[in-house]
C-alpha cells in the first residue's frame, strides 16, 4: 500500500475523521463534541492529525500545563497499523510538547496493551505506576508511563 503521510495541527474540519478513527480504536470512544471542545475551548490542548493525502488515519491529543505534557489519546486507524506511523506521530507529539515548554510527558495505557507499551518504551517512556480500574468499559487498570523530554 502506497501512502503519503503528513502530520498537521487539528482543526474543526478534522473532527469527523478523527472521530471515525476514535470509534474504530476504542471501546468507549470520545464524542465529536469532546474533540470540538478540546480544540476550540481548552487552552492547554494541542491535537495533531496524521493524514494520508486528505484521509485522517491517526491523531494524538496533548495537554501541556506548566511543563507537563499529557497525552490524552493517540490512535492509528486499524487499517494502517503496523507501518511505523505511531512512531512518527509520537515523535511529532514530543517535538510539539518541547516547543510548548514541556519537560516531562506522561500517558496512561491499558495494562493489557503490550503493543502500545512497547511503542512507548521504544520512545523512552518508563512505567510510573498503576491507576486502578481506570477504564470505564471494563474497569481495566492503566499503566502510567513517563518520559523526560
Amino acid at each position: 500500500m502506497m501512502f503519503t503521510v503528513e502530520i498537521v495541527k487539528m482543526n474543526e474540519e478534522h473532527i469527523n475523521g478523527v472521530y471515525e478513527v476514535e470509534k474504530k480504536s476504542f471501546p468507549s470512544p470520545w464524542t465529536k463534541e469532546a474533540f470540538h471542545h478540546e480544540i476550540m475551548n481548552n487552552p492547554y490542548a494541542y491535537y495533531l492529525v496524521l493524514l494520508d493525502r486528505e484521509r485522517i488515519i491517526g491523531y494524538c491529543g496533548l495537554w501541556i500545563v506548566m511543563g507537563d505534557a499529557q497525552i490524552t489519546n493517540i490512535a492509528i486507524d486499524p487499517d494502517y497499523r503496523g507501518k511505523k506511523l505511531g512512531d512518527q506521530l509520537l515523535v511529532k507529539a514530543k517535538e510539539v510538547a518541547i516547543e510548548k515548554g514541556g519537560s516531562v510527558m506522561s500517558l496512561e495505557v491499558r495494562v493489557s496493551n503490550y503493543i502500545a507499551q512497547s511503542l512507548y518504551k521504544k520512545h523512552g517512556f518508563q512505567p510510573g505506576g498503576i491507576r486502578k480500574n481506570y477504564y470505564v468499559d471494563n474497569n481495566e487498570d492503566a499503566l502510567v508511563m513517563w518520559v523526560n523530554l
